[in-house]
């Protein structure tokens, strides 16, 4: 499933209207609710606070036989064509996953595999990640960095991690977490706003 694009304010303290940053999440997990999306929610709240964001979210575990079938790129259909494009012309790509025996789900992976292999180049991609415990954070270094190396992507420097503690449900609760989205995003605020923009 690929939702539908949404522009995000943030009240009151939403900045000022300007050229929307174009942010897609792919979102790996396959709970509907989850605390990965939970997770998603705080951080795109909380970027929405810095600039006008234009949003688009794709589950990779909603979009069927016709992605699930397809081995190859030219194998898709229009439908898994047009999502996989959403995501190469995003200017921001959050990859969020679940940690599953200690790497990313098989179908985030396949997402991937049918990604043209130069498409992500220098994008910049937020990696964010749930699982367990603590020892699970390990997967964004070992696992989802170096998939995001291979495509030659900007890898936001600080990446997000909350285990199944920070959460009352779905909804995150630990304050710790909370900022370090904020540094996240605060470190490449200036690189987010060029892209949203056009500028060089």
């Amino acid at each position: 499933m690929t939702t539908a694009p949404s522009v995000i304010g943030a009240g009151p303290a939403a900045p000022a209207a300007g050229p929307a940053l174009r942010v897609v999440v792919v979102n790996g997990s396959p709970s509907r609710p989850s605390k990965t999306m939970g997770l998603v929610d705080v951080v795109l709240e909380t970027l929405a606070g810095m600039l006008p964001v234009e949003t688009s979210r794709i589950d990779v575990y909603a979009l069927g036989e016709e992605f699930t079938g397809a081995v190859e790129r030219d194998d898709v259909t229009p439908g898994v064509e047009a999502t996989l494009r959403l995501a190469e012309n995003a200017d921001l790509l959050i990859a969020a996953i679940p940690v599953y025996r200690g790497s990313y789900p098989g179908l985030f992976k396949h997402f991937f595999d049918l990604v043209d292999q130069y498409a992500l180049a220098n994008k910049l991609v937020l990696l964010v990640a749930t699982g367990g415990g603590e020892h699970h954070a390990l997967v964004l270094e070992h696992a989802l960095r170096p998939l995001f190396a291979f495509f030659q992507a900007l890898t936001v420097p600080v990446a997000i991690f909350a285990s199944a503690g920070d959460f009352d449900g779905t909804i995150l609760l630990n304050p710790r977490i909370h900022g370090r989205i904020q540094l996240a995003l605060t470190d490449v605020k200036d690189l987010l706003h060029a892209r949203a923009t056009g500028a060089p």
